[in-house]
């Protein structure tokens, strides 16, 4: 797990893509490299919020095998225990649970500033969704599924072209994920297909820690 002063760096340096304004993708991408990870130690969950009429991405690691993260029961949807919220998981989980730990990336565009990720309950389906938040920053895409409907923890699985990426600061990783793509999806690809408007009340308000 990255130490205190690699966080802090991340902070510092997403501090400077803030106020890029304008400039931010290019600039994001001489600043912030993303690097491969071992996917299989992460999962990916729509996580309910109070009575489950709403939902958020959470991502888990396993960092260490010391004891398990979370259990992903077969299924679709599959459902997700997240096994790391019953012990004191320092230095064996990791938990990414709003934007400080994680954000999307399309090739070199670092996207942090320009769009956020939010999950729409549907009647059949849980849907990621990654949403531009500024004007021509590109289009909505659709990021992952549950692939059927539920309200409880459920596993989002990847639509074809995404994975996960580390965050890297002159070649050192950060505590912080990308959902990253190597280009942006053709027309029509990669967009809202079958998925209703997202509705203005669904934003959620980043927590004041993405991870314990």
């Amino acid at each position: 797990m990255p130490d205190l002063t690699l966080r802090c760096l991340s902070s510092a340096a997403a501090a400077v893509v803030l106020g890029a304004g304008a400039g931010m993708p290019a600039r994001a991408s001489a600043l912030f490299q993303a690097v491969d990870l071992s996917q299989e130690r992460f999962v990916l969950v729509a996580a309910p919020i109070g009575d489950g009429t709403r939902a958020q991405l959470n991502i888990y690691e396993q960092v260490k095998p010391t004891r398990p993260c979370f259990a992903v029961a077969p299924g679709a949807p599959a459902p997700v225990e997240p096994l790391l919220a019953s012990f004191d998981f320092t230095g064996i989980c990791s938990r990414f649970i709003d934007a400080n730990g994680y954000s999307v990336r399309v090739g070199g565009a670092d996207l942090a500033t320009s769009y956020r990720l939010t999950v729409l309950r549907q009647s059949g389906d849980n849907v990621l969704l990654a949403v531009p938040t500024k004007a021509g920053a590109g289009p909505e895409m659709v990021v992952a599924r549950t692939q059927g409907p539920g309200t409880n923890f459920l596993q989002l699985v990847f639509e074809p072209g995404w994975q996960l990426k580390r965050r890297a600061y002159g070649g050192r990783s950060l505590g912080h994920v990308y959902l990253y793509r190597d280009s942006w999806p053709d027309a029509g690809a990669g967009g809202q297909q079958g998925v209703s408007a997202v509705p203005a009340a669904v934003p959620v308000q980043p927590s004041p820690t993405s991870r314990r």
